[in-house]
């Protein structure tokens, strides 16, 4: 018989559950979606309580932060899970604990548009900007699980800092993009993006800014890597056709002819990647990050 694997996707603002079994996590099933819990009694009785409804054995979980081995070691929006050892707390479960980005990256390495490549950068835009990066084969994680984290890049010789957020986040993460266009009255980034399709002259001028700091961010980190494809994935996916033709001028105007041939491509699992790398992750276990491909 077959071990379940419950699948969490845990942002900053909601907890996602889906079921999948060994045979095919790909194939992960979405369950449930609850307010994110505020206290850490609260998440470990959800936690408990889901694991409990499914009779799942294995268990994996996507943070909006980084994570150690089956520690969450820093989760900004949800401090109380700071230190959390998911292992101690949930004895007789497989844990695979990863960050939101890695763990949608993980879904597209496993089975979707990274699937057979060697080297790759995935960006996430949300609310934040979540990032990860493929190479050799292998998702980085680097000192504590903080490799690659592309929010933070950084373009400008004057910006002060702030403590949360990155420059990037900063200048093209789902805020951004909201008070774009908010800025010549539409409601929301989203908005923003369906006029710019219909080619509004306003919207284009108002949402450029935001893909240029991208590109040339982006930049910086295609020269450092080489990667052999760009992915963006999460819900703006769907709108590459959209920010691929802003992105690109900034992106190879600061990289040698060589590197401008670079792909950006769509995610294949779309806002359901975090949910889908989370089942994954429940099926390779801790040790996740050897066991794709």
């Amino acid at each position: 018989m077959t071990e379940t694997i419950l699948a969490i996707d845990l942002g900053g603002t909601r907890f996602r559950a889906g079921v999948a079994d060994m045979s095919d996590p790909a194939a992960v099933r979405a369950v449930g979606e609850w307010p994110a819990p505020q206290t850490l009694p609260a998440f470990l009785e959800l936690l408990r309580q889901q694991l409990s409804a499914h009779g799942a054995t294995r268990l994996g979980l996507g943070i909006p932060g980084l994570a150690q081995g089956t520690v969450c070691r820093w989760v900004p929006n949800l401090s109380y899970l700071d230190g959390l050892d998911l292992a101690a707390e949930l004895p007789g479960v497989s844990v695979g604990l990863g960050n939101d980005a890695q763990f949608a990256l993980l879904a597209e390495v496993s089975a979707g548009s990274a699937k057979g490549l060697e080297d790759a950068i995935l960006l996430a835009i949300g609310t934040g900007i979540g990032s990860s990066v493929l190479a050799g084969g292998r998702i980085v994680a680097g000192n504590g699980g903080a490799a690659c984290s592309f929010g933070w890049a950084v373009a400008d010789l004057h910006d002060a800092g702030e403590d949360r957020s990155g420059w990037l986040e900063r200048q093209a993460s789902g805020r951004a993009l909201d008070a774009a266009a908010q800025s010549i009255g539409l409601p929301d980034g989203a908005t923003l993006v369906k006029a710019a399709r219909g080619r509004d002259a306003a919207a284009i001028d108002a949402l450029t800014p935001a893909m240029q700091a991208l590109g040339m961010a982006l930049a910086g980190a295609v020269a450092l890597l080489a990667p052999q494809a760009i992915i963006l994935a999460g819900g703006v996916a769907a709108s590459l056709d959209v920010l691929k033709p802003l992105i690109l001028p900034a992106l190879h105007r600061q990289l040698p002819p060589h590197l401008r041939t670079i792909d950006i491509r769509p995610g294949q699992f779309g806002p359901k990647a975090g949910l889908v790398g989370a089942a994954f992750a429940g099926a390779y276990g801790p040790n996740w990050r050897n066991g794709h491909g």
